[in-house]
């Protein structure tokens, strides 16, 4: 299933009736949209041209046309790749190690089908210029939040990830345009995340969320809005897929900072080897 299908699937359940109608023809009849006009496809689905365009729009597109493109870009070039396959209890060894490196693959493929270049460039020069980089995130996005700050620590470049809800807001409160803040949370709707990040938006900063696809709280309110696969259901336990999925986005927001400043390489290369000395000539 294409990118948009599984976040369709996926938010299913917190549609309006008419979008939850809308989603559910477009799901059973995805291969015929690209050829349905904005007003045949009101008919066949029983809905309206204004619920498809509001339906469109919720989902971040400018209007069906781009909704239509896309999808039925997504669908040309999907690869043959594993299902998300769920685990239960008493589950042998070989299934729980295939399992989850199908998960994993699946997981990254969707995700770096849902980036948006333009978007993740816009997302690499703001973190260029930042002053400062606050990092928010709650329990396994914390994890993913100070994957990112370690990387960044490391070639000079002032952040901070936060977990503890005061903090977050503390720390917003003091940006500034010249600064940056990061929102990670798989769901989207984390109320602590939220309050962060729109704390450090009233405070003037550059607001960049990482959430599942779709409309949610938290990419609504940010300035430039990044994606991580939404998975099959049943995938959640654990969170293993979505993490792996935002470390993904992670890695290329990083390796892209690097990649479009070649400054940073000297840094990078000073910080690993003051490690190397003060470590590893103590025994470490």
């Amino acid at each position: 299933m294409s990118a948009i299908l599984g976040s369709l699937r996926e938010a299913m359940s917190g549609l309006k009736p008419k979008e939850r109608q809308l989603a559910r023809f477009i799901l059973e009849h995805s291969g015929e949209i690209q050829h349905l006009g904005i007003t045949e496809l009101a008919v066949r689905s029983q809905t309206s041209a204004a619920t498809i365009s509001r339906f469109c729009r919720a989902l971040h597109f400018a209007g069906y046309s781009e909704f239509k493109m896309k999808l039925a870009a997504e669908l040309a070039r999907q690869p043959v790749l594993p299902v998300y396959r769920d685990l239960s209890a008493g589950d042998p060894l070989p299934r729980i190690v295939e399992a989850i490196q199908a998960n994993h693959i699946r997981s990254i493929s969707d995700t770096t089908r849902l980036l948006d270049t333009r978007e993740l460039k816009r997302a690499v020069d703001a973190l260029q210029r930042a002053g400062k980089v606050d990092l928010y995130g709650e329990g396994t996005s914390g994890v993913v939040a100070y994957d990112l700050y370690l990387k960044l620590v490391r070639i000079g470049k002032p952040a901070t990830a936060f977990t503890d809800p005061h903090m977050q807001i503390t720390s917003a409160s003091h940006l500034s345009s010249s600064d940056v803040a990061v929102a990670i949370s798989y769901s989207g709707e984390t109320p602590e995340t939220a309050d962060a990040l729109r704390c450090a938006k009233e405070s003037g900063a550059t607001t960049i969320s990482l959430t599942k696809y779709g409309a949610t709280a938290i990419s609504a309110m940010a300035d430039i809005r990044l994606y991580a696969s939404s998975l099959e259901e049943g995938m959640r336990r654990g969170d293993m897929a979505s993490r792996i999925a935002q470390l993904h986005v992670v890695d290329i927001l990083f390796t892209s900072l690097i990649s479009e400043d070649y400054g940073w390489v000297p840094k990078l290369e000073r910080a690993y080897d003051m490690a190397r000395k003060y470590r590893n000539d103590k025994g470490r």
